[in-house]
């Protein structure tokens, strides 16, 4: 089979087309030979996606009619063949995938490395060297506290897509390697408040203005560590960077650690808490009920959702240690418990309108009782269980996406 070097790949994503649309052009034009497509899913509730291509001075408009009209079905069976296809033209020297609004770069770059296209993964013709987002200033804020749902938008990457926008704007801002601003807030409070948000989710991404860049200033600002598509290890750490641990503007950071299990009633009455007045929730909790399970608890806005992490190193059916990352290996190493193992409740909570103690009481109260405690695993099964019900959904193979697989995905109606 004839080698053929791997094609430099660029995402550009956004909730907002216009400034992201400006990035995707400032790197086209800024290098001859790149690619730069683009899905359309505003009609993807009717089964249809229209694709744009640009290459040189081809410009390429495709309507697609998809079987299920998804993001996952048109990842798998547009996105990821052509850029096999494009890699390998020789004039193509690099490509830009512009993201639809709805699309979150973490699941695009697990495909690119897990879905087999023919018998290989598209990883093996295309380098993503970068995950630019790009952050409208003057929405901003509102999207990532507000509780919007896609659809209130026409948004949806799917007719049954539940997602808020607080939960696609901060998948697609914490993800990034750089943040690219546009626009300008409406007003010098709401600019800090938006800057202390962002320096709580997304502490190391380096943030640069879109007036003030060009196709080769943006990639330069890439830092020498940044990640590049690597796919969120759930059992590794939940922050990256420094975020600072003073509060700003009113926006402050929590992160609730435990070495006992949740009770489940008590831990699904005490989800509420997570949807009001929180910015963002992001972590794994260990419940009674279920001691083998790690559960991933993800809230953003006035979406909440719970999402299966997979079993603990500990658990009879776990992993063995030498199949999971060095992170996690590390992390676990330093809580293990005898008894339980790994198991623990780690959560990383950004808060607004309610206080981190106010959070850390309520979350404290839904853990077992010493009584509980002690009682010991054969009593803890027979809890009431909430959360019995896992499924997922039918396109389930284009990446990692636990809380929008998820038992409870609920937004504020109790």
């Amino acid at each position: 089979m004839t080698h053929h070097p791997r094609v430099p790949l660029v995402l550009v994503g956004g909730l907002v087309a216009g400034p992201s649309a400006t990035l995707a052009e400032l790197l086209r034009v800024a290098g001859p030979g790149t690619a730069v497509v683009h899905h359309d899913l505003r009609e993807i509730h009717s089964g249809v996606v229209r694709r744009r291509l640009q290459l040189g001075e081809r410009d390429e408009l495709t309507v697609l009619e998809l079987a299920h009209g998804c993001v996952s079905c048109t990842l798998r069976e547009d996105l990821l063949p052509l850029l096999r296809r494009l890699a390998r033209r020789p004039e193509v020297t690099r490509i830009v995938v512009r993201l639809d609004e709805a699309m979150e770069p973490e699941p695009v770059s697990w495909a690119i490395r897990n879905v087999l296209v023919g018998d290989r993964p598209v990883s093996e013709d295309v380098d993503l060297r970068a995950v630019l987002t790009v952050v409208d200033c003057a929405t901003f804020l509102a999207d990532a506290t507000g509780d919007d749902e896609l659809a209130d938008r026409n948004l949806q990457g799917s007719p049954e897509d539940e997602r808020t926008v607080a939960q696609v704007a901060l998948s697609q801002v914490e993800f990034a390697d750089v943040l690219v601003l546009a626009g300008a807030a409406a007003d010098a409070w709401t600019a800090a408040k938006a800057s202390a948000v962002l320096d709580r989710v997304a502490p190391s991404i380096p943030r640069v203005e879109l007036a003030q860049i060009d196709g080769h200033s943006v990639l330069d600002a890439v830092p020498a560590d940044a990640r590049r598509g690597e796919v969120t290890d759930m059992h590794g750490a939940l922050l990256r960077g420094e975020p600072p641990l003073h509060a700003d503007c009113g926006i402050a950071l929590l992160t609730f650690t435990a070495r006992r299990p949740f009770h489940p009633t008590r831990l699904h009455d005490a989800l509420d808490v997570l949807l009001d007045g929180v910015v963002r929730t992001r972590g794994r909790a260990w419940v009674a009920s279920q001691p083998d399970v790690a559960f991933w608890i993800e809230s953003a806005g006035g979406g909440l959702g719970l999402g299966h992490a997979g079993p603990w190193l500990a658990a009879p059916d776990g992993p063995e240690w030498t199949d999971v990352s060095p992170e996690r290996r590390t992390l676990a190493s330093l809580r293990w418990d005898p008894v339980h193992g790994d198991r623990a409740q780690e959560l990383v909570v950004v808060t607004d309108q309610t206080t981190p103690d106010e959070i850390d009481a309520a979350l404290r109260s839904a853990l077992l009782t010493d009584a509980e405690f002690a009682a010991g695993p054969e009593e803890w099964a027979r809890y009431p269980d909430p959360f019995g019900d896992w499924h997922e959904e039918p396109c389930e193979d284009t990446g990692p996406d636990p809380a929008r697989h998820s038992a409870a995905n609920r937004k504020e109606e109790a």
